[in-house]
């Protein structure tokens, strides 16, 4: 019997509220975070049901052999209106080596910010794990970070141990590996529950993977927002249909939609399908769809791609990762590749 293909995803999304807004999971297999299949023939399974039944079908072998069975991105939002407590994350190292997790490279993109938004992002000049230390316990952390007034549009890659913060009114689009670790290092004076922050991650147990160094904002180089073997996030700003080809590199991608509206049409046995999103949902595009056209709904549509571009493989999952790398390293161009009217029927 033939197999049936995968197909474009939605899921149900999962939202929790918190003193300084709300979080709200648009993709994610986190554990205690289990994202549902919104529509189609899969819905009502969960993310991790549909990794470990279809595997490198999901995400496409190369991710597979480095990441196994769980999806490696999650994908939420922060509605911040308040102080979002300051935090930090460690990187894949030091997570797996003392938590068994993935740590974390991710990506925070400014959807709307109100009058006085504010981010904090590293410190403004160079710091030590005592100053820090004295300022957290003490609630008044804020004069050692570095302040950034918050604007629509704005992205910025937070690399593993730079702490980070928001105050004020916005919402942001958070893009990042998927790994449970954020450590707590100021509530600035709130009432924090466990459910939100493990208390076992706090300021001590975070202090010697912090980088103390002054931080520089460097931007993204054009419309690639981030590029690291961890994730590779995109911009994409358009108004005629593209045809998207990742067929010859195995792979999975996310769309998460931030204006306006898009389609995505695949054929299959001869017949087009077609799976619409809107803003503020994100779109999962397996390793089975490997080509398809994407058809915008107006004029500027704006939409985040994500994926996962490395190359190199997790010798635990793959013992027999050194027998094929040195093949594969030739063969690590971007992912996706969009070529402009895509002749798919209609008119842009």
């Amino acid at each position: 019997m033939e197999e049936k293909l995968l197909y474009p995803i939605k899921f149900c999304t999962l939202q929790d509220d918190y003193c300084w807004g709300s979080e709200v999971f648009k993709i994610a297999d986190l554990g205690y975070r289990d994202s549902l299949v919104r529509e189609g023939w899969l819905a009502g399974n969960s993310l991790s049901e549909v990794m470990d039944t279809y595997i490198e079908r999901v995400v496409g072998d190369r991710v597979f052999d480095f990441y196994g069975r769980q999806f490696p991105i999650c994908v939420r939002e922060l509605n911040v209106n308040g102080k979002y407590p300051l935090i930090v994350h460690p990187d894949d190292e030091v997570a797996a080596d003392r938590y068994d997790f993935l740590g974390k490279q991710k990506l925070w993109y400014v959807v709307s910010a109100g009058k006085n938004a504010q981010l904090a992002i590293g410190f403004r000049k160079d710091s030590n794990a005592g100053e820090l230390y004295n300022r957290c316990s003490e609630g008044n952390a804020f004069e050692l970070l570095n302040i950034i007034p918050a604007q629509p549009g704005q992205c910025f890659h937070i690399a593993p141990g730079t702490p980070h913060a928001a105050f004020g009114e916005l919402q942001i689009l958070e893009i990042g590996e998927s790994s449970p670790l954020d450590f707590c290092l100021c509530s600035w004076g709130q009432e924090l529950s466990s459910e939100e922050f493990d208390p076992q991650l706090g300021l001590v147990e975070a202090l010697d993977f912090i980088s103390y160094k002054a931080y520089k904002y460097t931007g993204p180089q054009g419309d690639l927002l981030c590029d690291l073997n961890e994730l590779s996030v995109r911009k994409l700003i358009f108004s005629s249909g593209l045809r998207v080809s990742s067929e010859h590199n195995d792979g999975f991608v996310l769309y998460s939609c931030v204006k306006g509206g898009a389609t995505i049409e695949i054929e299959v046995l001869g017949q087009t399908a077609e799976y619409h999103f809107s803003k503020g949902e994100t779109m999962l595009v397996p390793a089975d769809c490997p080509n398809f056209n994407l058809i915008p709904d107006e004029d500027d549509v704006v939409l985040l791609e994500s994926y996962i571009n490395r190359v190199d493989v997790d010798k635990y999952i793959d013992p027999n990762a050194e027998d094929h790398l040195d093949d594969d390293e030739d063969n690590s161009d971007d992912l996706f590749h969009h070529h402009h009217d895509c002749n798919c029927g209609h008119v842009h």
